[in-house]
């Protein structure tokens, strides 16, 4: 038992190799992506085509930005700075990379941690209401989940929008504040809540067959006791390992929230750098939502063993 420790801290120390490799291969594919790209960044740079640079002006952005280095020094340039986690300069907001994320990284990971919270409710009371049970109640929950895990979260967003802020004027239509977290986080919690609770349902009702089950029960416990206490601790595990998948996606799924409501985020940076061809910007972002896909998954693992402490003699051993 005493080898668990040092045997998470090597599982740990494995994952985080495994992140720099990833966000390495991540950086690297975004490079070469933006430079399919068709057009002239020093045009887009400087406004677009619309804006009508002059060849003068073009040429000055593309020799003060290496665009007419060859594509190699350009990506040895690119990888060195990704190493010393230098994004460098937004082309469109003429500010380093980070300080722009910076800026707008907070009101998004309110959102997604605010929306993983409501997923795992409504899982966990889908769960503990209805499954295992007989009848019409237990098929009732069933469907309901699947319905909500199959909602688009665009299609979701502007529903909740027009009926509980344009119609019953419950939430603002814009906000920043907590009354203007509630609706984006439902559009992103409500169908991760329904995947959520499919998973975790099958995983009670296997476990409502268990030995341990029937020997709680001739203890006197509790029909409540027994779901909540002890198939529930058991059931949860499938979900957990899914959190963090389920956090990547809900960063990724903020673009379209923060379209729908108009809030702030990463999210609309992001389209904003994409249309720009803001090389750096993209980077970044993409950079920090891989970040939170492998920090999400590493915690994901910490929360396993602590809800199951009977993997860490099994980590122990095969350290």
């Amino acid at each position: 038992m005493h080898t668990s420790g040092p045997a998470l801290a090597q599982r740990a120390a494995r994952r985080v190799l495994e992140a720099v490799l990833l966000l390495l291969a991540v950086g690297t594919i975004v490079f070469f992506l933006e430079q399919l790209v068709p057009g002239d960044p020093a045009i887009a740079i400087l406004g677009g085509a619309s804006a009508h640079p002059t060849p003068s002006a073009v040429e000055a952005v593309t020799h003060q930005y290496g665009f007419d280095r060859p594509l190699l020094a350009q990506y040895w340039s690119f990888l060195t700075g990704l190493l010393h986690l230098d994004f460098g300069e937004s082309y469109t907001l003429k500010q380093p990379v980070l300080e722009a994320i910076a800026g707008q990284v907070g009101p998004t990971l309110a959102l997604t941690f605010t929306a993983l919270a409501i997923a795992w409710v409504l899982s966990i009371l889908a769960t503990l209401a209805t499954a295992g049970r007989r009848g019409a109640w237990g098929r009732l929950g069933a469907g309901v989940e699947a319905a909500a895990a199959a909602l688009p979260q665009f299609w979701l967003g502007l529903v909740l929008l027009i009926v509980f802020a344009v119609r019953l004027h419950w939430f603002p239509v814009i906000g920043s504040g907590a009354a203007g977290l509630v609706l984006p986080a439902l559009t992103l919690g409500i169908p991760l809540g329904g995947f959520l609770a499919q998973v975790t349902r099958d995983e009670f009702e296997t476990k409502l067959r268990q030995p341990f089950v029937v020997s709680a029960r001739a203890r006197g416990m509790s029909d409540a006791g027994v779901r909540a206490r002890h198939v529930l601790r058991h059931a949860a595990l499938p979900g957990i390992s899914l959190s963090g998948w389920g956090l990547g996606s809900l960063v990724s799924g903020a673009v379209i929230a923060e379209v729908v409501f108009a809030r702030q985020g990463i999210g609309q940076l992001l389209v904003t750098a994409v249309t720009a061809r803001d090389l750096p910007l993209v980077v970044g972002i993409t950079f920090v939502v891989a970040l939170v896909y492998v920090v999400a998954n590493l915690l994901t693992d910490l929360a396993y063993v602590a809800v199951d402490p009977r993997l860490r003699s099994t980590i122990g051993a095969t350290a």
